[in-house]
């Protein structure tokens, strides 16, 4: 398994490196694995803290524990990999402390050789999902401490079918896992892993920390002026399609706020289209008394949360629901599409009342029109469960001293 494994990466790289032809994000993807890990340096004094997160919203999630480390230590020298160019790109819209981030190079092992080997990382955090194995293998032969960070395991992983032997394997280089859920210590712990504590997510902190600093923004403050205000989060295509005949309705009470997921000009064209042009644009604002904002760039979404009454938050309806856990933070009642098994903090806000699932533009006004007359109690509720679940940056931490 293992050499069809290494046949497996190498085959990875060729793929994206045609794709890397016609597809922007894979030729960054490609570009940013062909800079020489010896350009990067580290003071040699200082501990090397390995974080691994695929993408941005792994980072967000590690974030928490990040930080907390570097307040109980702060001489250690924080670096961090990532999978996707979405993280390279966007991690330093966050308030963060890394000292390094840079590109986890193919998951062969000459290249997990010379990367270790020249960062000499004494401890290795593995953000949510992604185990590579040649990495952590190499980590542990050089002696560092490996975790895994909010770890989040499902029986359909192929480490708990018949043919995962080898992915059992990259598991148990692991010195403790600190698990999102009970159900993923149960999967650890039948396949023989005991070195499990169930923390929680992450998260529920680092929107805690993103509320108690969110700032005005003046631009939206001026578009939802004193109507009600519905948000559109990350939503993607799918999303709009079907919201759009209940947004076309919903105008006449509320500001509507659409942050979609994909900003390019041709996507942020067609949702203009939707509405016959009569919009604003956050970064064109000109206070035209519209009812439609549509947010045509990265890092207002957060900070927009504070002025709603309602979100609806996208990739519901392909199985890649976003962040529900912003708008969360902030009190308000939330909508997503019905494909949210693989997100357990859906069920939770799905079984405590303060979500909605809806599966077209009519259920979705019918939703809205229930979850106003929630408003407070959802508020109160949402309250209580972030309240519940804070903490777990500080227990891995804690367990860690």
């Amino acid at each position: 398994m293992r050499l069809f494994y290494g046949f497996g990466i190498r085959g990875f790289y060729v793929v994206m490196w045609l794709a890397s032809w016609f597809h922007a994000k894979a030729k960054k993807w490609i570009v940013g694995r062909q800079i020489p890990i010896e350009s990067f340096q580290v003071p040699k004094n200082k501990k090397v803290v390995w974080f691994h997160c695929a993408s941005l919203g792994e980072f967000d999630q590690g974030l928490p524990v990040m930080n907390a480390y570097k307040e109980a230590f702060p001489d250690s020298f924080l670096m961090v990999t990532f999978f996707s160019p979405s993280g390279m790109e966007f991690y330093n819209k966050r308030d963060h402390q890394v000292d390094l981030a840079l590109y986890l190079p193919l998951d062969t092992k000459i290249k997990a050789r010379k990367f270790v080997d020249h960062f000499n990382p004494q401890m290795v955090f593995f953000v949510k999902y992604e185990f590579w194995y040649n990495h952590l293998k190499c980590a542990r032969r050089n002696g560092a401490k490996i975790y895994g960070v909010s770890s989040l395991f499902r029986p359909s992983h192929r480490f708990f079918k018949w043919y995962g032997g080898f992915f059992r394997k990259a598991l148990r280089l692991f010195d403790h896992f600190y698990t999102q859920d009970q159900r993923s210590k149960e999967l650890l712990n039948s396949i023989g892993i005991d070195q499990v504590t169930v923390t929680g997510d992450t998260r529920y902190d680092r929107m805690l920390a993103v509320k108690a600093k969110s700032q005005e923004n003046e631009i939206i403050r001026n578009f939802v002026a004193e109507k009600p205000v519905l948000i559109l989060g990350s939503s993607w295509t799918m999303d709009e399609e079907i919201l759009v005949p209940a947004l076309s309705e919903l105008r006449e009470k509320f500001k509507i706020i659409i942050a979609p997921h994909d900003i390019s000009a041709k996507h942020i064209e067609q949702i203009s289209a939707e509405f016959d042009h009569e919009v604003e644009y956050y970064t064109a604002f000109e206070n035209l008394g519209r009812d439609i904002l549509i947010l045509d760039t990265i890092g207002q979404l957060t900070n927009a949360y504070q002025y709603a009454d309602l979100a609806y938050i996208g990739g519901g309806f392909t199985g890649k629901l976003h962040n529900i856990l912003e708008p969360g933070a902030f009190g308000i009642p939330i909508f997503f599409g019905p494909k949210h098994a693989r997100f357990p903090e859906a069920q939770l806000f799905l079984d405590h009342e303060v979500a909605f699932t809806i599966e077209d533009s009519f259920s979705f006004e019918k939703a809205v029109e229930e979850a106003l007359g929630k408003r407070a109690q959802i508020n109160e509720k949402l309250a209580e469960i972030f309240a519940k679940n804070q903490g777990a940056a500080k227990k891995i931490i804690s367990s860690l001293s």
